[in-house]
């Protein structure tokens, strides 16, 4: 299954037992002050190499493909009255998942409306199937064929939920549960074949993301679907910054980029961050060759489960909200829909905040345990004559990496879980009390990081193939 989001692990061979040599360990010295220019010049022989300058433009010429197609409104759509209602409901908290991973073409309600939210949905789904039905999990230890067929599979699944989650926007659209109290219709003909249509577009808009982001993959740089949610996000921060600016003042913005930086180098730290288990590999003869003999590590990351988590405590608690507009009248609310908006749709409310960070806690202890199997690990170890020092192979090596495993990721779901929290706690430095106006907390540094970060070690992996020095040495 290709990987379509940031840290999100497509098949076991991101965790090897050897996975980097010992002596790629590399110590910070002084010489780091240098190399802001250093990472000048790589950028500059990243464009003078002809093979991978042409990567370059053509990701860019897909970008602006994408981006056009996320402003082309759907057909049967009145465009100007959905600029008019959709100051309304831009960042309610319903539609702020969605909205953020389709770059604002949600509300636009553009044959990108439903994003690239189908095909994460489907990535995480296959993948987890792959521990429950045994089919999946021979698929996954075929290889390559293997992988090409559960990425079929990944495909049909996505245009099965983008139908559903098109056809929920046009049935909120034409209901009035998708911009409130706007009077004005956003689907003026709202007949049977008008609506048929606009599902049939959005349905196609996702197809046509899948094509851009594998696109993208095999002749770009980067991974076409996290490049696409990138630039979904960093789509909105310059109208977000632009709205702090206006509704706030300069001293409150000057206070959120400050805040922004300070988020991000944090966020970067903590990426990076890995506990690295030493790994020996006995000495052994096959013919008159000798092999193994080398010491490795095993890097197991802080953030282990990546972004997943966040996504999941975020859908899930956005499913309330979501069940309460379908079944109730969007004009009049009952008791128990009173509740779920004070209690646990309203962000600013502290059971809002305890259950997500909560639900995040969970979810990152439960992917990771889908995720990573450290008996599969304690088994190819011991296949491959690879042991760790102190510690007997087999059944043993599986305990002491569970045991490290389950240390690692209590401050890895607790890091997860703060930065998925912070927006909430400047509710006041944002326009109107709404936290979505925050633009560097949450989900999107996450990603935006994680994406960043995984392009950046790939240009840099296709110069060092080229005898440069890539962007660190």
């Amino acid at each position: 299954m290709p990987r379509s989001v940031p840290g999100l692990p497509a098949s076991d061979s991101e965790f090897p037992p050897a996975a980097v040599p010992a002596k790629a360990v590399r110590r910070l010295t002084a010489d780091d002050v240098e190399e802001v220019p250093r990472v000048l010049s790589a950028f500059r022989s990243a464009l003078a190499t002809p093979d991978l300058r042409k990567k370059i433009l053509f990701t860019l010429m897909i970008v602006a493909v994408y981006r056009v197609g996320a402003v082309t409104p759907s057909p049967g759509i009145s465009y100007p009255n959905v600029q008019e209602c959709q100051a309304q409901v831009d960042d309610q908290g319903i539609y702020s998942l969605l909205n953020l991973f389709s770059g604002g073409a949600l509300l636009q309600l553009s044959i990108f409306a439903t994003g690239i939210m189908p095909y994460i949905t489907a990535s995480i789904i296959v993948q987890l199937l792959t521990v429950v039905i045994p089919r999946f999990e021979e698929l996954k230890k075929e290889g390559q064929a293997g992988q090409s067929k559960l990425t079929q599979y990944t495909r049909y699944l996505t245009i099965a939920l983008a139908i559903l989650q098109a056809t929920g926007v046009v049935a909120l659209a034409d209901r009035g549960g998708l911009f409130g109290d706007c009077p004005s219709p956003v689907i003026p003909d709202n007949d049977v074949f008008t609506l048929g249509l606009i599902v049939l577009t959005m349905t196609a808009g996702t197809a046509v993301m899948m094509w851009l982001g594998e696109l993208i993959t095999e002749r770009g740089v980067g991974n076409g679907m996290s490049v696409l949610i990138f630039l979904n996000i960093a789509a909105r921060i310059p109208a977000e910054g632009a709205n702090i600016l206006s509704s706030q003042g300069g001293m409150v913005f000057a206070f959120v980029c400050v805040l922004a930086l300070a988020i991000i180098a944090s966020v970067v730290f903590v990426e990076q961050g890995q506990r690295r288990i030493p790994v020996q590999y006995a000495k052994r003869m096959v013919g008159r060759r000798m092999y193994g003999g080398t010491s490795t590590y095993l890097p197991i990351k802080v953030n282990q489960a990546g972004v997943i988590p966040v996504i999941f405590g975020s859908s899930l608690l956005y499913l309330p909200d979501l069940i309460s507009r379908l079944v109730g009248d969007p004009n009049s609310a009952s008791g128990w829909q009173v509740f779920l908006q004070q209690y646990i749709v309203d962000q600013s409310s502290w059971m809002h905040i305890l259950l997500y960070f909560s639900l995040i806690i969970f979810f990152t202890y439960f992917y990771i345990t889908i995720t990573f199997n450290v008996d599969e690990r304690a088994e190819e170890m011991k296949k491959f004559g690879g042991f760790i020092p102190g510690i007997r192979p087999g059944r043993p090596t599986a305990e002491y990496l569970h045991f490290v495993l389950n240390r690692i990721t209590f401050p890895g779901s607790i890091y997860l879980g703060l930065v998925a929290i912070l927006p909430n706690f400047f509710l006041s430095i944002t326009d109107e009390g709404n936290n979505q106006n925050f633009p560097f907390g949450g989900t999107a540094v996450l990603i935006m990081v994680g994406v960043g970060l995984d392009t950046m070690k790939q240009i840099e992996s296709q110069l060092m193939q080229r005898n440069y020095e890539g962007f660190l040495r």
